[in-house]
Parts: structure tokens; C-alpha cells; sequence
């Protein structure tokens, strides 16, 4: 059996360049599919979730995207147990097979205008598809290229997997802004956003060819001629404490921290862009794929550290940093992209006087709110809807809101007052004489006078801490886990980290933001999950660079 085993690893080292691009490129095909809809949420959010307000429609979208990644850590169960029973290799055919035909079904899927609410329904579920198909080819891919790689190298090997999300992104932009030049932007948004859908189909094909090229892992076939395979891969990962307990400290003492720094700085940070910097969609999506350019090499690079080093030493200061950094990196962002933005609300801050009581939530799920039934509301609405920052300023119950841009004062129509056709006059009014007072204490329309070279350094700053956390975390959930239940072990933690913590902030991030009205308060929510990760990490995470992996 040692002949044997022994013979795979040297046709492995053979064959090394063909383990990893093949694993790699149907990775990044995969990411690019799941990381279209983020790209295109605006788009998105106007074609399946026009029946609802601006604000309410753009959470919703980003909420079917994260539908997406709240299914993973199921599909990790389901794919992972498959793994561990019949293989690495051909669980991870049957997953892309599943993310392909589902990406490429949305590209045809018709609008709400056209058949009403089964548009953003059948939307979800294709999301819920991806999502699973998702869950279980990280964990299959990680895998497979863990071991087949020599000791020593894991690290180095499997960070051409973990670049394979931000590459998947990467050309998921490189896409979109092709098509958006080559359309125009009122073309793109008409119908020209569904061809990046469609040409996935092109890619399924490429990859599932190059994939079925692979061979099964050397580990894999030799622990099933030893006979030592899980029977039951679910209760052995899950059911007993020993493995239980790694699982846990793998989730929250790694995987949590990596999730919320990886989707900070490479899609919240774009979404911050557009949506709250006013910077338009096709030069938000050129300033993060040149940041994405720049920061992939480091993922190898930190991978190749880790084997040196170890994992854990990276992975937390990568945390640490993220924690420390990222209020003052956001505000010089404001300051770079939109530099008028950041004069305004120095010269001119907002604020909201009103009692609290009288303020909704700007958040409406089923689009009945619109938002003008109190005079707060209409206040909120208006600068939620439009990016607007301001402070919050507790008036007495019953007091009309206003609206205090610097020094100006803009009193609310009082809804109690004004009802029907004369309310919506009134609101629209007001909402005219806002737009007009914050044009005059020079609240740009759109980023005005950006510094690029000085975004893109911040952007690739962020991309540089993502590096730091992901780039060895493949390596370091491959080594935690016994052969027999290793991709069932660690795809749940993975997942759950990246599909509940990471995959919901984006959405969770704008509701805070809707809900404060501070602009920055959404970035709590990674500063303190990473907060956390760092303190469990240091205290319970094994270091496991030099374990063997073949057990």
C-alpha cells in the first residue's frame, strides 16, 4: 500500500501544475458566477424589486444575495458528506454543474414588470441553488489540492485556491465593464446586465472539461484500499465533542474574522463606492479591479509564508489590523473619492431633529411603507434614499422633524395636516427644498474631484488585509481536520463563517446605516466580529503548519 501511495504522490508532483490550474480555474468560474449578482445589485434590484421604495429595494437585493451564502453552510453538509463517502473529485463536478446552469438561468429570467412577484421568487431560488452548489466546492477543491500538495507547500498550494475568489470577482468586473463600454450605460441597464449571466454558459463548459482531466486524490484513495472511510461522515464531525469543539474554535476563532474582512474590503468597500460616495458604478468596478490586481499576488504570498511561519500568526494580525484600521481607512476614503462630500459634511453636517418615537425603520420588506405618514419619515427617507450622513437630535413628542443642513433649518410637512394628493405635493415639495439646500452647502450629485491613485491605495490596503487572512485559512481548516472527515469538518465552519457572517454584511452593514443614518456605523458589525476572532484565536486556535495530513 505504501508502493502505491507512494506512486500517486510522485505522479502528483508531475502533474502539480495540472492539480492546481484545473481545481483553481473551475473555483474561479464558480466565484464569478456568484459574485455577478453583487456586481449587478443595482441593476438587479431595479429589474425583480421595482415594487417596492429605492432604499428598500436596494437592501432586498443585497438580501437575495446573501440567500446565496445563507444556503452554503447546508450545501457544505450535504456536498461534504458526499466527499467524504465517494470522492473529492466528482462531488466538485456535480457542483459547478449546479452553480453554472443556475447563473446562466438568471441571465434569461424575466423582470417583475414582466410576471410580477414570481420575478424576485424564482430569483431567490436560483440564488438558494448557488449557494448550495457553492457549499460544497470550497471545501472539495481545498481539499483535493491539500493533498495532493508535498509537505511543506500546503500553504503555498492551496493559496492558488484562495486566490480563486478574488480572481472569480476580478473577472466578474473585467465582464461587466466590457460590457458596460461596449453597451453604453443605458443599454447596460436595459438589458445589457443579463450578458455576463449568459456567457457563463461558455465557461461551465471550459471548466467541466479541464476538470474531468483530474484524477481522485492520492490521500482519498488510499485511506478507501485501507478501508478506513467515514460510514458516517456528519455524526463523526458533528455528533462527537472531540471533533465538535475543533469545528467551533475553526468557525469562530478563524473563519468568522476571515469572512468579515474579506467581504469588507472587497465588496462592502465597493458598495460604499457607489452607494454612499456617489462614485458611478462603471469607475467604482475599474478602481476595484486594479486594487484586486495589485493585492492577488499577496494571497500566494502569505500562503507561502505560512509554511515558514505558520498560519495563525498571519490569519490574527490580519484581524487585528482589519479592527484597528477600518474607521480611519473608510473616512480617508470619503476623502479621496469624493472629496466634496467630505468638505460638506465638515462645513454643513446634517442632523435630524425629531422624537425618536416618531421614526420608522428604513427598511420595508413588503412595500407598504412609504415612508410619509410621519413627518420624521419623510426626513429620513429622503436622505437614506440618497447617501445622505446626519445626526440624529431628539426633539419633544409630538414636534414636527425638521431638517438642519449647518445652520439652515428645513421644517417637515406635518402629515397630521396634510393628507391625500395635497401630502404627496407637499413631500415632493420638500424634497425639491432639501435637494436644493444640500446642493448649496455643496453636497455633490456624483464624486467630484477624486484623487485615484489615493483610492486606489486605500482599496488596495483592504484587499492587502484580505490576503492576510485568507490566503493561509485553506491550509490551516485542511490541517485541523482528520482525513476521513475532512471535507465534511471543514466546509461547515468555512461556510457558516463565510455564508452567515460574511455573505449577510454587506446587507446587515446598509440597515445599520439606514437605521443610524451615520454612513460609517455599518463597519461595527467587521470590527467587532473581528474583534472577537482575534481574542478566541489567540487563545484557543492550534497552530498546525507542520502536521501530516495523510492520518
Amino acid at each position: 500500500m505504501a508502493t502505491i501511495y507512494g506512486a500517486e504522490r510522485r505522479g502528483t508532483t508531475q502533474n502539480e501544475k495540472l492539480v492546481i490550474g484545473a481545481s483553481s480555474l473551475g473555483t474561479v468560474f464558480e466565484w464569478y458566477d456568484f459574485y455577478l449578482y453583487g456586481l449587478l445589485a443595482t441593476h438587479i434590484s431595479k429589474q425583480f424589486f421595482s415594487g417596492v421604495n429605492e432604499t428598500t429595494g436596494f437592501i432586498l437585493a443585497l438580501g437575495a444575495f446573501a440567500a446565496g451564502f445563507a444556503v452554503r453552510p447546508f450545501g457544505a453538509l450535504v456536498f461534504g458528506r458526499i466527499g467524504d463517502l465517494v470522492g473529492r473529485k466528482n462531488t466538485f463536478l456535480v457542483t459547478m454543474g449546479i452553480m453554472g446552469l443556475s447563473t446562466f438561468a438568471v441571465g434569461l429570467l424575466p423582470s417583475y414588470a414582466t410576471i410580477g412577484i414570481a420575478a424576485p421568487i424564482i430569483l431567490v431560488g436560483l440564488r438558494l441553488l448557488q449557494g448550495l452548489a457553492l457549499g460544497g466546492e470550497y471545501g472539495g477543491a481545498a481539499t483535493y489540492v491539500a493533498e495532493h500538495a508535498p509537505d511543506g507547500k500546503r500553504g503555498l498550494y492551496t493559496s492558488f485556491i484562495q486566490t480563486t475568489a478574488t480572481l472569480g470577482l476580478f473577472a466578474a468586473l473585467l465582464v461587466v465593464i466590457g460590457f458596460r463600454n461596449m453597451l453604453g450605460e443605458e443599454t447596460f441597464g436595459s438589458f445589457g446586465w443579463r450578458l455576463p449571466f449568459l456567457v457563463s454558459i461558455i465557461l461551465l463548459g471550459v471548466s467541466m472539461w479541464i476538470r474531468l482531466q483530474l484524477s481522485e486524490s492520492p490521500v482519498f484513495l488510499k485511506m478507501k484500499e485501507e478501508g478506513t472511510t467515514s460510514k458516517a461522515p456528519l455524526t463523526e464531525a458533528f455528533g462527537r465533542w472531540g471533533n465538535l469543539k475543533v469545528v467551533l474554535i475553526a468557525l469562530f476563532g478563524a473563519a468568522m474574522g476571515q469572512a468579515v474582512v474579506w467581504y469588507t474590503g472587497q465588496f462592502y468597500a465597493l458598495f460604499f463606492l457607489e452607494k454612499m460616495l456617489k462614485v458611478d458604478g462603471a469607475t467604482a468596478n475599474v478602481l476595484m479591479a486594479v486594487a484586486l490586481a495589485l493585492g492577488t499576488p499577496f494571497f500566494v504570498i502569505f500562503g507561502w509564508l505560512s509554511d515558514r511561519i505558520g498560519r495563525k500568526p498571519i490569519i490574527m494580525a490580519g484581524c487585528a489590523l482589519a479592527a484597528v484600521t477600518y474607521f480611519p481607512l473608510f473616512g480617508a476614503l470619503t476623502g479621496a473619492a469624493n472629496p466634496a462630500l467630505a468638505r460638506a459634511q465638515a462645513a454643513a453636517p446634517v442632523s435630524v431633529v425629531a422624537h425618536g418615537g416618531d421614526c420608522s425603520f428604513q427598511f420595508d420588506p413588503v412595500g407598504r411603507n412609504t415612508f410619509d405618514a410621519r413627518s420624521c419619515d419623510i426626513a429620513k427617507s429622503y436622505l437614506a434614499k440618497n447617501g445622505i450622513s446626519y445626526d440624529n437630535v431628539e426633539a419633544a413628542e409630538g414636534a414636527v422633524a425638521e431638517v438642519r443642513i449647518g445652520v439652515r433649518r428645513l421644517v417637515t410637512p406635518d402629515p397630521s395636516i396634510v393628507t391625500g394628493e395635497a401630502r404627496k405635493a407637499a413631500v415632493a415639495a420638500y424634497q425639491a427644498a432639501l435637494k436644493g439646500a444640500l446642493a448649496e452647502a455643496g453636497y455633490p450629485a456624483k464624486a467630484e474631484g477624486m484623487n485615484t491613485v489615493a483610492v486606489v491605495a486605500i482599496l488596495w490596503f483592504m484587499v492587502l488585509l484580505v490576503t492576510m487572512v485568507y490566503g493561509p485559512i485553506a491550509a490551516l481548516l485542511v490541517e485541523l481536520f482528520p482525513t476521513r472527515i475532512r471535507y465534511t469538518s471543514m466546509s461547515l465552519p468555512y461556510h457558516i463563517g463565510n455564508g452567515w457572517f460574511g455573505g449577510f454584511l454587506p446587507t446587515t452593514a446598509f440597515a445599520m446605516v439606514a437605521a443610524t443614518g451615520d454612513i460609517y456605523y455599518g463597519l461595527w458589525y467587521p470590527v467587532v466580529l473581528a474583534s472577537v476572532t482575534l481574542v478566541l484565536g489567540v487563545l484557543f486556535l492550534p497552530e498546525t503548519f507542520r502536521r501530516d495530513i495523510g492520518q
